[in-house]
């Protein structure tokens, strides 16, 4: 039967060892390190519900963090990462290891020296991502258990992103830059409505949503059918909500350089003038109309 032989023991939950197949590999796993010495074999079949580091570059990298976190924090990591795989369809990217360890060790370092990290784009990042914000939720819940911390809400939606990265296989400065810019779009509406939406509000996850998958449909490629005669009447109707969703579009086109296709800015004025709509009615509840 193959076996992998370990060369070096990390700690009790990680190993470097030599794979028959892959050569030098980092294995995760509970308890993997435990009592283990230079040469001893260890059974493949044992090491399938664990995480093998293939990549080279991770291998390094994962190296030089382990020595500088508490054990404890490996273990609870390769909990929720199993936890994230079970949960979803999707592989995973092995890169969250070493990207959920190391930025969880950091938080928690802050934590300790009482310096508060704000997320301002922590209600577009549970809209955009709810399932991701689920799995987040449930890591920090484990982290805080298990590590004797109490992480604010506000490292959830930091999760959040990186658990989009390593299921969608984009980078997290990608994920984040698409949540910053979602974010920033929102206030631009605010400050040309003159009207704060509720981050709570059916209106807001509309918005967010709307804006999403625009994102998303430039990032896949994917084109829009033109309607000439809806955009005609959208321009016709509402021209100020016509111009506000123009001034959106030119800002996404900017920040993720990719030309964004006409359409886009007529089903984007139904949104912004449901808003303009509510705010009207609201304002007229207010003076009794």
């Amino acid at each position: 039967m193959s076996s992998i032989t370990v060369a070096k023991v990390l700690n009790n939950n990680v190993i470097i060892a030599q794979h028959p197949q892959h050569a030098e590999v980092v294995v995760i796993g509970k308890g993997i390190g435990f009592n283990r010495k230079m040469h001893d074999q260890i059974s493949l079949s044992s090491v399938e519900k664990m995480f093998i580091l293939r990549n080279q570059e991770e291998q390094e990298q994962y190296k030089q963090l382990v020595p500088q976190v508490d054990e404890k924090l490996i273990e609870v990591v390769q909990e929720i990462v199993l936890h994230i795989m079970q949960s979803s369809s999707q592989s995973v990217n092995e890169h969250i290891h070493i990207a959920l360890t190391d930025h969880i060790s950091f938080a928690i370092r802050r934590h300790e020296q009482n310096i508060p990290i704000h997320n301002p784009f922590l209600y577009e990042t549970k809209e955009i991502y709810p399932e991701e914000y689920r799995l987040a939720e449930y890591a920090v819940e484990r982290i805080n258990g298990a590590m004797g911390v109490t992480l604010p809400s506000d490292e959830i939606g930091f999760v959040a992103l990186h658990i989009v990265s390593a299921l969608s296989n984009r980078h997290i400065s990608e994920v984040r830059q698409h949540s910053v810019l979602i974010g920033d779009m929102v206030n631009l509406v605010e400050d040309n409505l003159d009207y704060r939406i509720p981050r709570n509000s059916l209106d807001y996850s509309r918005l967010v949503t709307h804006l999403r998958f625009v994102l998303e449909r430039l990032r896949r490629g994917e084109t829009v059918r033109e309607t000439s005669s809806l955009d005609g009447l959208m321009k016709r109707e509402y021209p100020e909500m016509y111009m506000l969703a123009w001034k959106l579009t030119k800002v996404i086109e900017q920040r993720v350089h990719i030309p964004v296709y006409p359409a886009e800015v007529s089903y984007l004025t139904i949104h912004l003038q449901r808003l303009a709509q509510k705010k009207e009615d609201e304002a007229d509840m207010q003076t009794g109309k």
